[in-house]
């Protein structure tokens, strides 16, 4: 297993554009690493960096303690899948995973093995004297991984391979692939733009936006954590609530007034563990599961200090496990949505279209963000909550 490391790292094209900037990782050896973020930050860059494909403009690249910077990708040992498949249409199966092996020239006995164990690893075993043609996407796809998986690289490269694929054949791909990484050993780095591949499948996740390193995490730090408000408005589905807007203080009294909206919303003190909420323009950000329409009681049992305000429905969505409900804090403002478990007293709230609601908060459940988009820390979770 191999750790790759990046230190400083920069890629400029000849017109002066800087696809990478200042990008320092550290993807410990073994693990599932994510790249992930919108078209053109960088990812699929940095990418065919560690491959070799593009040269690093200036800083380096290192796997373990060996610099990689001027290494031609024949020689850095990695295996690499791509969207494409880039499969051989004039060949079999048996030939397509054996192609890397020919090239370095294993002998007869040794190939054979190689390429029915790896063709066996992703259950291709009975298929080996088809051509890709007489495939599906899905086994194309494997054969892709076999070819990689049959060489023993020290690190297998993923560049969007599941975009081909229908909905319920990219889910069925991701669990076969991460199965399939951590039975072979080897570091991964996977490209996506796609959130849920990352949040299902990776040990940690490098958020990239514009060329530039905007947080790496556990799906879970990434989530409940984001660092700025690029980060929380692109990892989660549905996407998380922004409200724009201000703080103000008014005789030790401090409240969130949203742009647009008639009421300022009371913040409790309790929430500033940390620092209190400074004054001025800020936005408030709120997950969909964590508005509710009634109010909550602690552990202890008593009513929760919790953040209040009025809204109006909307609509309503019923996606079969849960419920959105969308509403509006006044006209003209951007619609909120709300994530309903489907089931339970929760749900059965005997709301109409039009009808004037209560939405609920808890303080640790909210986040701020400062004019720049980075994040405010000003407080921590207090503890398991219940519902009344």
């Amino acid at each position: 297993m191999t750790e790759i490391r990046l230190e400083h790292i920069f890629k400029r094209y000849d017109n002066g554009f800087e696809a990478v900037k200042d990008l320092s990782l550290c993807l410990p050896a073994g693990s599932f690493t994510v790249l992930l973020g919108p078209s053109g930050c960088g990812k699929t860059t940095t990418l065919r960096m560690i491959a070799g494909l593009e040269t690093v403009s200036s800083g380096n690249l290192y796997f373990d303690n060996e610099r990689m910077n001027d290494a031609p990708p024949k020689d850095r040992d990695i295996g690499m899948v791509f969207q494409n498949y880039a499969l051989y249409p004039h060949l079999t199966v048996f030939e397509n995973i054996a192609f890397p092996l020919r090239l370095r020239k294993i002998a007869k006995k040794e190939l054979e093995e190689r390429v029915q164990s790896a063709a066996a690893t992703v259950e291709l075993g009975h298929l080996l004297d088809r051509k890709p043609k007489q495939l599906s996407g899905g086994q194309r796809q494997r054969v892709a991984l076999a070819r990689a998986i049959v060489r023993k690289p020290r690190v297998f490269l993923f560049d969007e391979p599941l975009s081909n694929l229908d909905a319920q054949l990219r889910q069925q791909m991701r669990a076969e692939i991460t199965r399939l990484q951590r039975l072979v050993g080897a570091t991964a780095v996977y490209v996506t733009h796609d959130q849920s591949e990352a949040m299902t499948m990776a040990d940690n996740i490098v958020i990239l936006h514009e060329g530039k390193l905007q947080q790496v995490g556990t799906p879970q730090e990434i989530y409940a954590n984001p660092t700025n408000r690029f980060v929380a408005g692109f990892v989660g589905s549905p996407a998380i609530n922004f409200f724009k807007g201000e703080v103000r203080e008014n005789s030790g009294t401090i409240t969130f007034h949203e742009y647009g909206a008639s009421a300022g919303i009371t913040i409790p003190s309790s929430l500033f563990t940390a620092q209190k909420l400074p004054t001025g323009k800020c936005t408030l950000a709120i997950r969909p599961e964590h508005l509710f329409f009634t109010e909550m009681r602690n552990s202890a049992g008593s009513m929760a200090e919790m953040l209040s305000f009025s809204a109006t429905v909307q609509r309503e969505e019923f996606l079969g496990h849960e419920r959105l409900v969308y509403v509006q804090t006044a006209p003209n403002l951007p619609t909120i949505v709300i994530r309903l478990a489907v089931g339970g007293n929760v749900t059965e709230t005997g709301m109409q279209i039009g009808s004037e609601v209560n939405l609920f908060v808890l303080p640790h459940h909210c986040c701020f963000f400062d004019e720049s988009g980075k994040r405010i820390v000003i407080g921590e979770s207090r503890g398991e909550f219940l519902t009344e």
